[in-house]
């Protein structure tokens, strides 16, 4: 466990100093962004400035230790089939979800087309980025130190868990017509710690949980995250896709097979991933 806690006190202090950071920033004028956006993208500049040195503390800064120790040709071939993978995989409870009428198809705009192929090509390159920081990060650095000194088991649980609950520690949005001072900003700091408790995220959680371990699998059986990243990518393409081409139906009997997180992983999908 102690590698995990250092990666998450990493994170916290990154978090706490966007939130230090938020209401000077703001006061400048120089962003129109919303608050809570501000200050996740200061502790991801945060995060960004201090993994490296991070890594090189931990002796985590060789390629090997970052899920990277496989030739060129060999991740690039793991990372196409894991995409593949990936959008096959997720398709199905995403089909499921429509054909269940817990998503329903949107509105059809006169340019449907063009937007489509917009939003897919955003939707790869986005999935690109997100799964490269994201599996570098746990399925690389992390699941390396927790193996390197412990089991299969408790780098698989604790790279997976670690990944879950990030998902969610986000500062909340404020309130319609609240004023944002230094409070505020700290209250919004703190709502970070109540969001993946809350019983409405745990379906969420959950299937974050299992695809996480599915991706430490792979890490293990592979010795490298080019399928992670791939497979990954896929996910948040479909995902992507899914909400863009579909609406959320409330009134639908079985609602409650997809979580509030992104409106398509849930039980269902959790059900299908395990």
């Amino acid at each position: 466990m102690r590698p995990t806690g250092i990666f998450f006190l990493f994170l916290l202090v990154c978090l706490v100093l966007g939130a230090l950071l938020t209401y000077p920033v703001y006061q400048t004028g120089w962003i129109e962004a919303h608050p809570h956006k501000v200050m996740t993208r200061l502790a991801q500049l945060f995060i960004l400035l201090g993994i490296w040195p991070l890594l090189r503390a931990m002796h985590l800064n060789h390629a090997r230790d970052l899920g990277y120790g496989v030739t060129w040709p060999g991740l690039r071939r793991a990372l196409m089939l894991g995409w593949l993978a990936g959008v096959a995989l997720l398709s199905v409870p995403a089909l499921a979800v429509i054909a269940l009428g817990i998503r329903v198809p949107a509105p059809v705009a006169p340019d449907f087309w063009g937007v489509l192929i917009e939003e897919a090509v955003l939707a790869l390159f986005s999935g690109l980025l997100i799964a490269l920081a994201e599996e570098t990060f746990f399925r690389g650095a992390l699941f390396s130190a927790v193996r390197r000194g412990g089991t299969l088991s408790s780098a698989l649980f604790w790279s997976a868990l670690l990944y879950a609950v990030i998902h969610f520690l986000k500062p909340h949005v404020l309130s319609p017509g609240q004023t944002f001072d230094a409070t505020a900003s700290w209250q919004m700091f703190l709502g970070v710690f109540t969001s993946f408790v809350q019983w409405r995220h745990m379906d969420s959680l959950f299937a974050l949980c299992l695809a996480g371990l599915l991706l430490g699998l792979g890490r293990e059986r592979t010795g490298h995250i080019g399928g992670c990243i791939g497979m990954h990518a896929g996910w948040v393409f479909v995902i992507k896709l899914t909400r863009h081409l579909t609406d959320g139906n409330p009134d639908s009997a079985y609602a409650f097979l997809v979580g509030s997180y992104d409106g398509t992983i849930g039980w269902l999908a959790s059900a299908w991933m395990a």
